[in-house]
């Protein structure tokens, strides 16, 4: 049998995913890198028009976002080849070199390279959008949907704001500082879990699906800022959140103020402030629902979606969104997560929610995913995790 012939599958057992045919890999990264040029352009203009200059926020964690998310990357791969190689080698020079060179041939192919440098190249021009997008908000749409919000709050909640509720059940000590660690964690997640999934997805179909679902998730998160602007309870009615102890979240809503003022009246290139809809929420649950449809470990997916159940009791507690904003976030997850999906090749079975999609096309057989640049000769069944 030609090596380039998939093989039978035994009977029994799932066969593997069909393989991609001439150009059709190029389904892989063309949704996510016209998503990248259009918020990019969307950008460049809007700041251009504005005559504000594009910034490049959050650059204190290891550096710009320029530096940030190739020095993860980097890093990723080294944390990849160099315990692996120690352990196969055992701290054998030349064996040890060995199994760093068997690595890099079996996993650091030209499919994985080409997800690592498109998707972390993509990744950073609609983060980095996003954000100039967002701080432009105040001066393009100067009008705010807090006081509907907040009555549908309030209606919801027997008259009371949701904030005020949690403060009496959850107390406001502890549970700030717990959640106040869950809500300052998301940050450096972001990147480290693109880092994660581009590098160690043993099918690089997953890698992107998980990629290609971000950029969705930021840019339509950009999309709902712009269609609903709100500043969100805590900053609206800061006498909401008075109450609580002071956390690292506390530190972080007053350099938001601040930042904002200083944007829209002094010289502050940026600002970062903007409710509707909630992208913490909407990418906390794009995280769990990837880790629950392609990560084989159980305890990484209950802590993922742990994870999204503190994250949307933060956003509430500290004041950050409207109950409303989370509800959109949760909704945009979901319609990034399956668009994500559909246009990376992966078929969803209806009916059939509670288990993962079929990887179409992700699998090529020895050989063929190498010329056509697709994906490792991996079994229909495997995830994430190599």
């Amino acid at each position: 049998m030609s090596a380039d012939a998939p093989a039978q599958a035994p009977s029994g057992t799932v066969p593997a995913a069909r393989p991609r045919r001439g150009g059709d890999w190029r389904r892989n990264w063309l949704f996510l890198v016209v998503n990248a040029l259009v918020i990019g352009v969307a950008a460049v203009v809007a700041s251009r028009w504005l005559d504000r200059p594009i910034a490049d926020p959050e650059g204190s964690f290891l550096g710009p976002s320029w530096v940030r998310l190739p020095v993860l990357c980097g890093a990723a791969i080294v944390l990849d080849l160099l315990p692996r190689a120690l352990w196969q080698g055992r701290l054998h020079p030349r064996r040890t070199v060995t199994a760093a060179r068997d690595r890099l041939r079996s996993h650091w192919t030209p499919a994985r390279l080409q997800l690592v440098v498109v998707g972390i190249s993509c990744f950073y021009v609609i983060y980095v959008s996003y954000r100039n997008l967002k701080s432009l908000l105040p001066m393009i749409r100067d009008v705010k949907y807090d006081r509907p919000l907040r009555v549908l709050d309030r209606a919801m909640f027997g008259g009371e704001d949701p904030a005020t509720v949690l403060h009496r059940l959850m107390g406001t000590e502890i549970s700030a500082q717990v959640l106040s660690a869950i809500y300052l964690i998301y940050i450096p997640l972001v990147a480290v879990f693109v880092t994660v999934w581009l590098v160690w997805s043993k099918n690089i179909g997953y890698g992107w699906w998980f990629v290609t679902a971000q950029g969705i998730a930021w840019t339509l998160g950009t999309v709902s800022y712009y269609a609903l602007p709100t500043l969100g309870p805590g900053i609206m009615y800061p006498h909401l959140v008075t109450d609580l102890t002071h956390t690292g979240v506390t530190d972080l809503m007053d350099a938001l103020v601040y930042a904002r003022q200083g944007f829209l009246w002094t010289d502050a290139d940026y600002q970062g402030v903007a409710g509707f809809a909630s992208l913490h929420t909407a990418i906390a649950l794009l995280w769990a629902l990837m880790a629950q449809y392609t990560v084989r470990s159980r305890a990484v997916r209950v802590t993922l979606w742990v994870n999204f159940v503190l994250t949307v009791l933060a956003t509430i507690y500290f004041g950050w969104h409207y109950v409303a904003d989370d509800i959109g976030g949760a909704a945009l997850a979901l319609f990034s997560f399956w668009l994500g999906g559909v246009v990376t090749g992966h078929r969803f079975r209806p009916g059939r929610l509670g288990e993962r999609p079929d990887a179409v096309d992700q699998a090529t057989p020895v050989g063929a995913g190498h010329r056509a640049g697709t994906a490792d000769p991996v079994d229909e069944a495997d995830r994430v995790t190599s």
